[in-house]
């Protein structure tokens, strides 16, 4: 007897709740998953909070079954910069989540292609965001190492689902691993010290001051302009920039920040890293009330884990190649040695970025967590 699966689009707020919480019941027994904090859902769909709904269309969708329980999730988006930019007429799907049921999965991709089909789309594509700061790409292997609070984590049956149903690879994400030396590698060493010396290059220390006077600013113009041929990225406007300083910049230890500089004072330069908040996110089960503050707190200042998280490296592009990466590793080996940071690990990099894969060659790396864009036609 077929069961009878339903997605529907959400407006109430709560639907909403049942949307921001089901992943809480999903992963409730696994070990590897990172919750979200429930208020960065919530501010995804507010337009006070994010800007991309300015130039986006989102509707999201849940799942029930026969006894009206939610089994699953997904969020259609339709990015109307991000068409113009790649000419294409594509509909995004994020935010997936579902029961190991293929009724449950066709039920709400279907329902993500029909709303696309309506409006004009020919193509859709993800899991995607609005944004590259929107986390991206399905876990396609290495389901058993724990995820990060930038990534998405999913069960193994999730790729299997969307191959029954027709989507077929558009690009890969890899992760880096890497072991931190106690020295600087001496090849790392000589190019920061040519870099110096011949470009006039610098490493900058922020400051409070500096952000006070808006640096935090100049980064993100930094990443539009170096991550702008990159796959599927959006340009962030200022009132999303301003928006992210305000979510992440509480989070950062300036210390784990690298910023370089040229002879002008020009940021051509920036390493965004941190120490890992994987295990304080999974105790705080992703709510900041009561309690979950200070198990962030505590993983940032008193007790930090042997892990650092790479969440950027972005270099204006007519510097690229010119020993700028070198300059960050030469300043950060030495203070991650000083934390007890014992490995490190990137955010998702495109498989065919070979400039940003091969620059970690001197510290004996690793890939891990392919995560894939899947794509059908739906026109």
């Amino acid at each position: 007897m077929m069961k009878k699966i339903k997605s529907k689009a959400i407006y109430t707020k709560h639907e909403m709740d049942d949307f921001v919480q089901f992943p809480n019941k999903l992963y409730a027994h696994c070990p590897y998953y990172v919750p979200d904090l429930e208020t960065d859902i919530y501010d995804f769909f507010d337009p006070k909070k994010n800007a991309g709904l300015e130039f986006s269309d989102v509707q999201p969708f849940l799942a029930y079954n026969e006894q009206g329980e939610v089994v699953g999730r997904i969020v259609g988006i339709i990015n109307h910069h991000a068409n113009q930019k790649w000419h294409t007429r594509n509909v995004r799907f994020g935010f997936i989540e579902f029961i190991d049921d293929k009724e449950v999965s066709a039920s709400l991709l279907s329902a993500v292609e029909q709303w696309g089909k309506e409006r004009g789309m020919e193509c859709i594509q993800g899991p995607m965001g609005i944004f590259d700061f929107d986390k991206e790409g399905m876990l396609v292997e290495d389901f058993d190492q724990l995820s990060s609070m930038i990534t998405i984590y999913n069960y193994p049956y999730y790729p299997q689902h969307l191959e029954v149903l027709g989507y077929e690879k558009e690009v890969d994400w890899l992760q880096v691993r890497v072991e931190i030396p106690q020295e600087v590698p001496p090849k790392y060493a000589r190019v920061a010290r040519l870099s110096k010396e011949m470009f006039g290059l610098h490493t900058h220390q922020l400051t409070n001051a500096d952000i006070k006077r808006g640096y935090g600013k100049k980064v993100f113009d930094l990443m539009n302009e170096a991550y702008a041929p990159l796959f599927g990225f959006t340009e962030m406007p200022d009132k999303q920039i301003d928006a992210y300083l305000r979510q992440y910049l509480p989070l950062l230890d300036k210390r784990l920040l690298s910023m370089v500089e040229n002879e002008q004072g020009e940021l051509i330069g920036a390493a965004i890293t941190m120490t890992s908040l994987s295990n304080a996110l999974r105790k705080a089960r992703g709510k900041l009330l009561p309690f979950g503050w200070f198990h962030l707190l505590r993983a940032m200042k008193w007790k930090r884990e042997d892990k650092a998280e790479l969440f950027l490296i972005a270099v204006r592009p007519d510097y690229q190649g010119l020993g700028v990466n070198a300059l960050f590793f030469d300043e950060l080996i030495p203070i991650y040695n000083e934390y007890g940071i014992r490995w490190a690990e990137t955010g998702p990099q495109l498989e065919d970025n070979v400039k940003e894969l091969s620059q970690w060659k001197p510290m004996n790396p690793s890939f891990t967590k392919r995560r894939r864009c899947y794509k059908k036609i739906i026109y």
